[in-house]
């Protein structure tokens, strides 16, 4: 994230979006903000972009979301969900919905990924984890959409479409891709059996903040219902961030206590949860390889090309261990040109 800096001025191409968010910074009087002040805090993987601005009760946090390209309402549903249940989450002070501009409460620009390590770990993510157990509690069934067969198999064909034919090159036989969609089936039929709670869907270092109110939550717009160890496995298994399987079992057994604690459904058995959750992160490692080629390929975003290895090693090491996925782990290597050792067995 961009540290604060007023000789960073935002940068506009469009001259009518530009002036829209001047009339639109003039409209805030009674908020307090100063102008001059408005200098970049970040940028996603998305057509948003955030600026920071001072005002006379501290800094705040604008968005802009071209209205052609984002749709803010399940933001600012979504962040009324997680603030209603105490977690840590921006709070809406101002949404001009006709342009896509928003003003935001600021959670700083500390994140997990800055500030995690060996020392730190255990107790972001502790404090990650109540914050995760809060948010699966929150009975949102009716208020965001499903996480079904249809939107998990989309996601899943970024994999072929992006991964392996754009960025690895290689054009699937039938034998291969007859393959292919046993595997989708398989790991389908995980995912759609789990309990389903409220599910983040990014929730990992660079979408937590370090605050003293706890984990400050970002980017939470694409809340779905869904399988109960999804965010578990983006928390654990993050692109962006390496930890040992021994650190990432502890973690998560200690999830796990937290939410049987909780009333949340997980299995009574933690082999079958920590299988779950390894089924459920073979689905998201592959949404996130065809994802971060997409970025780059037709988005122009290149930076996520080097998180590849790691997030290919994810999926490798599952697609190694399960009965019924050596055809995905022979793709995986033959894309990547390697194959790697695998850790423990469940």
């Amino acid at each position: 994230m961009t540290t604060d800096s007023r000789a960073a001025a935002p940068v506009w191409t469009d001259d009518d979006r530009r002036l829209a968010f001047e009339r639109w910074l003039a409209s805030l009087g009674e908020h307090g903000v100063d102008p001059a002040s408005v200098r970049p805090a970040s940028a996603d993987a998305s057509f948003r972009r955030y600026f920071r601005i001072d005002t006379a009760q501290g800094t705040r946090i604008m968005m802009d979301a071209p209205p052609a390209h984002e749709n803010c309402t399940p933001f600012v549903q979504v962040a009324g969900l997680l603030r209603g249940a105490g977690l840590n989450a921006p709070e809406v002070l101002d949404w001009n919905q006709a342009e896509g501009f928003m003003l935001l409460s600021d959670l700083g620009d500390t994140t997990y990924l800055s500030r995690l390590d060996a020392k730190t770990a255990p107790a972001l993510y502790r404090e990650a984890s109540e914050a995760l157990v809060k948010l699966q509690g929150i009975a949102a069934e009716d208020a965001v959409p499903a996480y079904d067969r249809e939107l998990l198999m989309r996601e899943l064909q970024l994999f072929p479409d992006w991964y392996v034919g754009r960025h690895a090159g290689i054009t699937l036989d039938d034998t291969q891709r007859q393959q292919l969609a046993q595997t989708f089936e398989l790991i389908l039929a995980n995912n759609l059996a789990q309990p389903r709670v409220l599910v983040h869907r990014d929730y990992h270092s660079r979408n937590l903040m370090v605050t003293d109110a706890g984990p400050g939550i970002l980017d939470f717009q694409d809340a779905v219902w869904g399988p109960v160890t999804y965010d578990l496995v983006s928390l654990l298994r993050d692109a962006y961030v390496d930890w040992e399987e021994e650190e990432q079992i502890d973690w998560a057994i200690r999830h796990w206590e937290r939410a049987r604690k909780a009333g949340l459904p997980v299995d009574a058995d933690f082999g079958q949860f920590w299988r779950d959750f390894e089924w459920m992160g073979l689905q998201r490692q592959l949404k996130v390889l065809g994802i971060f080629c997409r970025l780059n390929y037709r988005d122009g975003k290149d930076g996520y090309l080097k998180e590849l290895p790691r997030v290919w090693r994810y999926a490798h090491r599952v697609a190694m261990r399960y009965n019924g996925l050596g055809a995905l782990a022979q793709l995986l290597e033959q894309a990547a040109g390697e194959a790697r050792d695998y850790g423990y067995s469940f």
